[in-house]
């Protein structure tokens, strides 16, 4: 048996919040809105006539200095890291981002006040279940240029370590780590960005930073800070007096955490790979971890999940006993042959089958489809699928016996490869959805050869026997 799958989570209702951008200046207001299922995270630019929307997806990014920023169709997302680390970091699939400026709020410069808005309306299951990526081997990038590197092993769970060495006196070594996301909130959320006193002043002569002040930005003062520079500081900040404080950051902000620069790293590691576009069963090790190499990252990640769902080939041994063999299965299907399109059951859980079919030439379909050229009718593949869906669907049952399984609906099939006499048919299919009701929702997928053959979506229903 497998460990049951999540479901997808929304919001409850929607929820806004009100800030500046940190370098734009700009006032913006943020809403989260609920989203159907399957959405995955959009931000959408209100502001623009028609509006935009752009996924967070690692295909649209454009630019990583100073933050994550994406781009689509002209419209731009500004330092988008935050937002979605908190959506994470609260468990949250799915999710409208409205924005009316092209920069996210900056708030104090961490998550907290995104994950306190979510959790002021509630979150909301949905009825499909959560697809994760579960990490099997190691998967890692590193720039050669920065010495960073992110590596990704399995885990029972998503976790993520960041090690950082900031070469500086008044800031050098520092580690953090979540070992489980439930942790977010308290221990990573309140973590806010920072910033050193050499860039704080590059940043000012660019234009840059407008919306910064000394409440949402940690400076660390990493060379000596000479009078005119005081000056200039506390004009740009609109402050009175500025000191540097004995643990080397400018003004009176006190850390929420003596790793606090490591952690809020971690978060926006989080918040980078949620680009990847799919929730990560696995542990992350970010070493000197920044928005260029954490988006680079996300999309080889990206490029391998898309690659291996594309060869999503259950590994079968065929020599092996399987869990059912056909006279198991006549016990619990109606089919009989020449009908009978399932010969061994392989993997049954309470969410996915796997089974088995051997194609040879003296199956009946093949008389006259087609002379000379014999392949298996596309409407019998989906036939075989759904048959092996129904083993899954009956074994909810403690009698199958008296029980059939009814065809009821397929959408979004496709034939990708004809399937010919001495093929070895694998078919995997797992619930969309929980059975409710006695009726299944199913992904299907038949595989050749570790090739993609036919895929579609299924619904049965079972029903008793008359």
């Amino acid at each position: 048996m497998t460990k049951k799958k999540p479901n997808q989570r929304t919001l409850k209702e929607k929820v806004a919040l009100n800030g500046v951008g940190l370098h734009t200046g700009k006032s913006v207001r943020i809403t989260f809105r609920p989203a159907p299922e399957d959405t995955g995270y959009v931000f959408v630019r209100t502001d623009l006539n028609p509006s935009v929307e752009i996924p967070a997806d690692v295909c649209y990014v454009t630019n990583t200095d100073r933050g994550t920023n994406l781009e689509k169709d002209g419209a731009k997302i500004q330092t988008s890291e935050h937002v979605l680390a908190s959506l994470v970091g609260m468990g949250i699939d799915n999710c409208f981002i409205e924005l009316d400026s092209a920069e996210s709020p900056i708030m104090d410069g961490s998550s907290k006040f995104f994950v306190e808005a979510i959790e002021s309306v509630g979150i909301e299951e949905q009825e499909k279940f959560r697809e994760e990526y579960v990490v099997t081997d190691l998967i890692s990038f590193k720039d050669d240029k920065t010495g960073s590197e992110i590596t990704l092993i399995p885990s029972d769970e998503y976790q993520v370590t960041a090690m950082v060495d900031f070469e500086t006196k008044v800031l050098g070594t520092q580690n953090a780590s979540l070992d489980s996301i439930i942790d977010f909130k308290e221990t990573i959320a309140p973590s806010r960005t920072f910033s050193f006193l050499h860039e704080l002043e590059m940043l000012l002569e660019n234009g840059l930073i407008k919306g910064g002040d000394l409440n949402n930005a940690i400076v660390y003062v990493d060379k000596p800070l000479s009078e005119y520079n005081m000056e200039r500081l506390k004009e740009a900040f609109g402050k009175d007096n500025i000191s540097v404080q004995p643990n080397g950051i400018l003004d009176n902000l006190s850390l929420h955490f003596s790793n606090e620069a490591a952690r809020h790293k971690l978060l926006d590691v989080i918040g980078d790979l949620a680009l990847v576009g799919v929730p990560i069963r696995g542990k992350v090790f970010a070493h000197k971890p920044g928005h260029k190499v954490n988006t680079d990252f996300s999309r080889k990640l990206s490029q391998i999940i898309k690659q291996e769902r594309r060869q999503n080939a259950p590994k079968v041994d065929l020599n092996s006993e399987p869990l059912m063999d056909v006279n198991d299965i006549i016990k619990i299907l109606p089919h009989r042959p020449p009908f009978l399109l399932v010969d061994k059951i392989f993997e049954l859980s309470d969410t996915h089958v796997v089974g088995l079919k051997n194609v040879t030439m003296n199956e009946p379909f093949f008389v006259g489809h087609f002379p000379g050229e014999p392949l298996m009718p596309g409407v019998l593949q989906i036939e075989a699928m759904a048959q092996a869906g129904g083993v899954l669907l009956l074994n909810t049952v403690p009698d199958p016996e008296n029980y059939i399984t009814l065809f009821m609906k397929m959408d979004n099939v496709k034939f990708k490869k004809p399937v010919k006499p001495g093929d070895t048919l694998v078919f995997k299919l797992e619930l969309i959805s929980p059975i409710r009701r006695g009726i299944c929702h199913m992904k299907g997928m038949t595989f050749a050869n570790g090739n993609l053959m036919t895929e579609g979506e299924l619904m049965a229903q079972i029903i008793k026997r008359k």
